[in-house]
């Protein structure tokens, strides 16, 4: 399928975390706030099962998954799912269960562009996602807890509830040739600025990849420089010191070795 290949400089990979977790939200019903909440592949196997009914075989998606065990159980449904509709992207589990923010938002916006080339980003009124939730997990694992997360209860706040009072005789005025005028300039004017904000953006992301795939590097990863911008990297939205976290741990570690290495020449001194 085309969506499977899509490149890592495409749009869908620019797609904001607030735009995906309502995606998610809307659709399933569910209470998602960050994006890492849905490290248990269990999400994804219900988006498949919502763009494709009967794929998925929802009885052994776990929704209680906690630990990688389980997890790894829910990424095993939906490889085979993936087989059956022939999609060749590789699922990176050992990666996704970890729950690093940047790695679950790369393969959420991934399959938000996949199931939107196949639906055109409609959502299937005729799919009840609660209803499909409730035959899931039957397969659990015994020491499995039967509390589901909070993010991933339902959520029974109906969609739009602030547009449902609108009164239907008003209907729509007719506009005149200025007003169309005005606003195919303006939306001409949009298309201009998103296509510039989209090319900086694929700026920026791919260096921010970089430094990503950097910081991952075997004999890099625990040195206190690099341990501190993973802190910023992995901060979630509502960490706004992660700078500051950064910075003291940084401090901190820096201060540790400055002494040790003075102690050392001590030592050498007085021997």
């Amino acid at each position: 399928m085309a969506a499977a290949s899509i490149g890592i400089m495409d749009s869908a990979y620019f797609v904001g975390r607030n735009e995906i977790l309502t995606w998610i939200n809307d659709r399933l019903h569910l209470n998602l706030s960050r994006v890492e909440e849905a490290a248990s592949g269990a999400v994804q196997c219900q988006m498949l099962d919502m763009t494709f009914p009967g794929v998925v075989p929802m009885h052994k998606v776990n929704f209680d998954a906690k630990n990688e065990y389980d997890m790894i159980q829910n990424y095993k449904v939906l490889q085979d799912v993936f087989n059956k509709l022939k999609i060749t992207k590789p699922l990176e589990i050992n990666r996704l269960v970890k729950g690093r923010p940047l790695d679950n938002l790369e393969f959420l916006q991934w399959l938000k562009r996949f199931c939107d080339s196949i639906n055109g980003g409609i959502m299937n009124e005729n799919y009840n996602p609660v209803e499909r939730r409730s035959k899931g997990g039957k397969e659990r694992s015994v020491k499995g807890s039967n509390k589901i997360p909070k993010s991933l209860q339902t959520n029974n706040t109906p969609p739009n509830s602030s547009s449902v009072g609108l009164t239907k005789a008003s209907g729509p005025k007719p506009a005149n040739t200025a007003q169309v005028q005005a606003l195919s300039k303006e939306l001409t004017d949009l298309k201009l600025s998103h296509d510039h904000l989209g090319k900086e953006r694929d700026f920026y992301f791919s260096k921010l990849r970089d430094v990503e795939l950097l910081c991952q590097t075997p004999e890099l990863e625990d040195l206190p420089i690099v341990v501190a911008v993973k802190k910023i990297l992995y901060a979630t939205d509502t960490n706004e010191s992660a700078l500051e976290d950064a910075q003291e741990y940084l401090n901190q570690s820096l201060g540790v070795e400055a002494e040790d290495e003075e102690n050392g020449e001590q030592e050498q001194e007085d021997y």
